[in-house]
């Protein structure tokens, strides 16, 4: 993909961020385990689930 959509928690998600995506093409899954950029991105998008989108859930 060109660009990464993440979306907000919960059933009224809204978009909360877009990263677009600049890898050259054809694309392997080999040679981008390597690749900086993607490794970037791909912290982009842990950083968004685990960080930014994380959330406490409350214990009855």
């Amino acid at each position: 993909s060109d660009r990464i959509v993440m979306l907000t928690n919960g059933p009224a998600a809204t978009i909360g961020d877009i990263v677009q995506v600049h890898l050259d093409r054809p694309r392997s899954r080999v040679s981008l385990a390597e690749n900086p950029q993607y490794l970037g991105y791909r912290k982009a998008v842990i950083d968004f689930l685990y960080t930014r989108q994380s959330h406490v859930e409350k214990v009855a």
